[in-house]
């Protein structure tokens, strides 16, 4: 069987897939990367492709994706006036420079390494969306220059680690410093650019050898393809969505869902 008929049944799959993951990163601002980090790993582990350079893979084609996701849902925000420039401006610098070092650290760590951190760092991700409140304030203004030095490239790092946008660290942490949820959401997706411009474009520099066919580096280009072409039509739906809708319960359902998925991950690196 050739490769392509081997990755033809799956392309439905791959559609369902960045369909709604285009839509929870308009809604949620959490990035799509949660959702394709996951779906990856079992679509191409399902495929036969399982190494331990497989998590590089799902990593940078998620990452890959997010940059189409992300501006998809920064245009649709803005539209609304909802994004944030002066905020993106002054956090882009800091948030590439961690991406870039993330990319330098995935590329030496095993599969099973990132499972782990994938697993732990995702449920605290879905505990946070489940228990967290608007309510809760750190402080009712951003802190400057001190804060950002040491806070964006930590996210930077950490998203590339778990190949997401920076929704899913950057909303939380706008929001407990009193930036309104839907301003934090559209300014989050941003950061989401900021993350994968500069480590997708490593990540295809980096050579990965057991990588599933049709791979450039450690993007994989059927995956990228089909799925931006499905989150370019979905991201503004949930962007859209966004602004009608109060997402609590939704949150609490979905981060249910990354609760499961992610015990499952580490269940499969752990036994």
């Amino acid at each position: 069987m050739t490769h392509m008929e081997t990755l033809l049944p799956l392309i439905a799959i791959l559609i369902a897939v960045g369909a709604f993951a285009g839509v929870l990163a308009g809604l949620l601002g959490v990035g799509g990367g949660i959702v394709l980090v996951p779906a990856f790993f079992y679509l191409f582990g399902g495929l036969g492709y399982g190494s331990d350079q497989l998590m590089q893979v799902c990593v940078a084609t998620s990452l890959a994706t997010i940059i189409v996701t992300s501006a998809r849902s920064v245009m649709a925000h803005n539209r609304k006036g909802a994004v944030d420039w002066t905020i993106l401006k002054q956090w882009a610098p800091p948030i590439a420079i961690g991406a870039v070092v993330g990319v330098l650290v995935v590329a030496q760590l095993r599969t099973q390494t990132l499972q782990i951190i994938f697993g732990v760092m995702l449920v605290l991700i879905a505990l946070y969306m489940m228990l967290g409140k608007a309510s809760w304030r750190l402080s009712d203004h951003l802190p400057g220059l001190r804060f950002r030095v040491w806070f964006g490239p930590l996210m930077g790092f950490i998203s590339v680690l778990l190949g997401i946008g920076g929704g899913s660290i950057g909303t939380p942490m706008l929001t407990l410093h009193g930036v309104p949820i839907h301003r934090a959401v559209a300014t989050s997706a941003g950061f989401g650019i900021t993350i994968a411009l500069p480590s997708a474009i490593a990540f295809l520099l980096t050579p990965v050898a057991t990588a599933p066919p049709y791979s450039v580096g450690a993007v994989n280009i059927p995956a990228f393809l089909v799925v931006i072409a499905t989150t370019t039509i979905t991201a503004p739906w949930g962007a859209a969505l966004a602004h009608r809708l109060d997402p609590k319960r939704l949150r609490q359902v979905f981060a249910a869902f990354l609760i499961l998925v992610a015990l499952n991950m580490l269940r499969k690196a752990l036994l």
